[in-house]
């Protein structure tokens, strides 16, 4: 809006006020022109010293004013904007932390807002924490917020028509009020198929963990990719299956298996659109495991992106991969040595119960995931080759 700095900082009645311009990222443009060109001066500490706001008229110095802008994602924000802003990466909060913030702030919040007292309802951790695992899925409390505001609903119904209700809310009566688990939570299951690998992925609402299956079947070595993938991922995908190919004598595959034999590289959940090239050393560990027909070691999860040399790079996410880790009881995660710096960064708490191991290659992520297993029959799948020759 025309004058709204000046507006704000007449409204807060100082000169150096903590000035907050959310959601920056969702600032748009049209044939009248770009607001994120105007911001440029407002933010700029080189420029906003003679700050001059066209509508009013006037200069003014806004050096001394601290801006916080916020943002769901930095990548719709104009790059020059970005320029000019110390990002400041906020990460979602784990379940014990979620558990904490509804007993100190939303219940008493929505409790007041309901008009009933403390005493007139209790939350148990146990109760707030199937909450969060099976009726929201979010980095934040917003949705959790919701779902104690709909309970609280419901019992101050039954307080202004005089009904009975135990105070102590219970597992058992979340179906009743909120209706069927929205969400189930990802648990490991076991790994007992070759070909079956755990990844790790970010996404806006947290981490999350990918079961990456590779099958094959006779043919003629055509490689498809169902998943409901993007470009990145479908690319990691061949760059994983051309790693393979090249360096089948350390991984002893027959030449001829990958001239008689089709690729099926699936990433389940098909609806929900997956992109990214975190998964790369997990389609690599996936193909690896079904061409030698060696099983991934159990309770383990990776993520890392790949290159044709066999390299290993970074990723981001890290801290949200790792709560997705834990909510699945893994215990042990592969990651890129070039990541071991954001681990040191990570609190304590986040790393409890679990193992690390950092990889700078393929065949070194390959040694420790597969290779160095005892498998009842590691000649298996070459047997099956030889008899198609």
């Amino acid at each position: 809006m025309p004058g709204r700095i000046m507006q704000s900082i007449k409204k807060a009645g100082s000169s150096n006020p903590v000035f907050v311009l959310d959601e920056i990222d969702k600032v748009g443009h049209d044939y009248k022109g770009d607001p994120s060109f105007a911001l440029l001066e407002v933010l700029d500490p080189e420029q906003n010293v003679a700050f001059y706001d066209n509508y009013l008229e006037m200069e003014y110095d806004l050096s001394r004013v601290l801006f916080i802008a916020t943002a769901n994602t930095t990548t719709t924000v104009n790059p020059a904007l970005r320029d000019r802003m110390e990002v400041i990466n906020v990460t979602g909060y784990i379940v014990e932390e979620k558990i904490e913030i509804a007993q100190r702030h939303l219940i008493t919040k929505q409790l007041e807002a309901h008009g009933l007292k403390s005493d007139n309802l209790f939350f148990s951790n146990k109760v707030i924490e199937k909450i969060i695992e099976n009726y929201t899925k979010e980095s934040g409390v917003r949705e959790l917020d919701k779902k104690i505001a709909k309970i609280t609903r419901y019992y101050a119904k039954k307080i202004a028509f005089k009904e009975n209700f135990d105070k102590n809310i219970s597992i058992e009566v979340l179906r009743e009020i909120l209706g069927p688990p929205e969400y189930l939570k990802d648990i490991y299951q076991g790994n007992d198929f070759a070909g079956v690998v755990i990844g790790l992925a970010w996404t806006p609402s947290g981490g999350e963990i990918l079961f990456v299956e590779t099958s094959l079947s006779k043919g003629k070595g055509t490689l498809t990719i169902t998943g409901n993938l993007g470009d990145v991922m479908k690319e990691s995908a061949t760059l994983a299956l051309e790693y393979i190919k090249g360096h089948m004598t350390e991984l002893n595959i027959l030449p001829k298996t990958f001239e008689e034999y089709n690729v099926h590289l699936h990433i389940p959940e098909g609806a929900i659109p997956k992109d990214g090239p975190s998964a790369g050393i997990t389609m690599v560990a996936s193909m690896a495991s079904a061409f030698t027909q060696q099983k991934i070691r159990k309770n383990i999860a990776m993520t890392g992106e790949i290159t044709l040399r066999g390299k290993i790079l970074p990723v981001g996410g890290i801290k949200e991969k790792i709560l997705a880790a834990k909510r699945a009881c893994i215990r042990e995660i592969i990651l890129p040595e070039d990541n071991r710096k954001d681990i040191e960064q990570i609190s304590e708490i986040y790393l409890k119960g679990l193992k690390f191991h950092y990889v700078d290659n393929i065949m070194q992520m390959l040694e420790y995931a597969i290779l160095k297993q005892k498998v009842n029959n590691p000649k298996k799948f070459e047997k099956i080759a030889i008899e198609t020759n």
